[in-house]
């Protein structure tokens, strides 16, 4: 990227002197810094009761049953079909 006056060339400068000194922090205290963000990010985190999870999984599986019926009868109806055109060559 080119700069297009001397004010933008020192921005960028500063802004690259700047992202290097963030890459130079000790590995530990960054891991340290991320695993304290991910605890504080988890005590946000609204957990479901065990009677929401198993009303929640309910409905999925009855969910699934319903499409898997639904997809058996349209492949039964179309291989019928096939096999009704490919009788008539």
């Amino acid at each position: 990227m080119l700069a297009k006056s001397k004010n933008d060339a020192k921005a960028q400068a500063l802004a690259k002197s700047q992202k290097n000194k963030k890459n130079n922090v000790k590995f530990g205290t960054r891991m340290k810094t991320f695993f304290r963000a991910v605890w504080a990010e988890l005590k946000n985190v609204h957990w479901p009761t065990r009677k929401q999870v198993l009303v929640y999984t309910g409905v999925v599986l009855v969910t699934i049953l319903i499409v898997m019926v639904i997809l058996w009868v349209f492949d039964t109806i179309l291989s019928v079909g096939i096999e009704g055109l490919l009788g008539l060559f």
